[in-house]
């Protein structure tokens, strides 16, 4: 490793930053869902997280050594626009399954994850695991599985329809992850924060333009309910930018599966949030799904 080379482990915490912030940026969100609606909270994190990554890719830049010349070409924003738009779905249909059922438990189903990143970033983008990187995304995404199952407390039909959305979350989050990875390389050979930086406000510049002439079109009265809810919002957006700008940096340094199996922590955070704010408890299969979370991330961070 050169001088100039990041260190290696630093991937792990941006994805530690970003984890947690995320965790505290969806519990804002889901207390917003009942007056905003879904489509509404969603929009939160990219109309008023926009603000906040023009900020840091200011501050990045001006730290940064001189541009080279961006490749702004075609297969860059089909990236931008194809994760953009998947980050969109995934972030609605997460929203949802809170709705259906508790935060921890809707967290773990998004989190289903990891499996599909390592096969999307292996076939989109050529990125190669070894065989104890497979095994503890298998190990902890057991513990994820096993954490989804709990929950007597709710109809049979209600646990279906959260399973199936938090499911379908990850899945579409996947995508995401791996598109983002891919606008990031393609963009160029600049250093990696600024890559991920400019990648970020791209980003949501499309989310934040999309979004607004939809619910324009669709739900006008909403877009006035948003801004009326803007100190709310504004915590959303400063957090959810910060979370993504970690995760975009993390992205930058290493492989999308790597970085999603060990954002699988985010469950021990939601777990935190969720007996301070939504007072729920952890079941005997949550807490044996959590130690199996934790041994695949020990795992992950031993294959390297």
């Amino acid at each position: 490793m050169s001088a100039a080379d990041p260190p290696a482990w630093l991937w792990v915490v941006f994805t530690l930053v970003a984890a947690c912030s995320q965790t505290f940026r969806n519990a804002m969100q889901r207390s917003l869902t009942a007056r905003l609606g879904t489509v509404g909270a969603t929009h939160v994190r990219f109309l008023f997280g926009l603000p906040f990554a023009c900020v840091f890719v200011a501050l990045i830049l001006v730290t940064a050594p001189p541009l080279r010349e961006p490749r702004f070409d075609r297969l860059f924003w089909a990236w931008v626009v194809v994760a953009g738009v998947s980050q969109i779905i995934a972030t609605a249909l997460m929203l949802a399954a809170m709705q259906l059922r508790s935060f921890t438990v809707a967290t773990a189903y998004v989190k289903s994850e990891p499996v599909l990143v390592a096969m999307l970033g292996f076939v989109f983008l050529g990125d190669r695991l070894g065989a104890l990187a497979i095994l503890a995304i298998l190990v902890a995404t057991a513990g994820v599985l096993l954490m989804s199952t709990s929950g007597a407390q709710a109809q049979p039909g209600t646990r279906l329809r959260a399973a199936l959305l938090g499911i379908a979350a990850g899945a579409i989050f996947a995508l995401s992850a791996v598109g983002f990875r891919g606008a990031i390389v393609a963009l160029g050979d600049d250093p990696f924060q600024v890559r991920a930086a400019i990648t970020l406000v791209i980003g949501l510049a499309v989310q934040s333009v999309l979004l607004t002439a939809w619910l324009r079109l669709r739900s006008p009265g909403t877009m006035g309910e948003i801004l009326r809810a803007w100190r709310p919002s504004l915590a959303a957006g400063a957090l959810g930018s910060f979370a993504s700008l970690c995760w975009f940096t993390a992205f930058a340094l290493q492989s999308a599966a790597a970085v999603r199996t060990l954002a699988l922590v985010e469950i021990l955070f939601a777990q935190a949030i969720s007996r301070q704010l939504f007072a729920q408890r952890a079941s005997a299969a949550e807490a044996l799904g959590i130690a199996l979370v934790v041994a695949g991330v020990a795992a992950l961070l031993l294959a390297g």
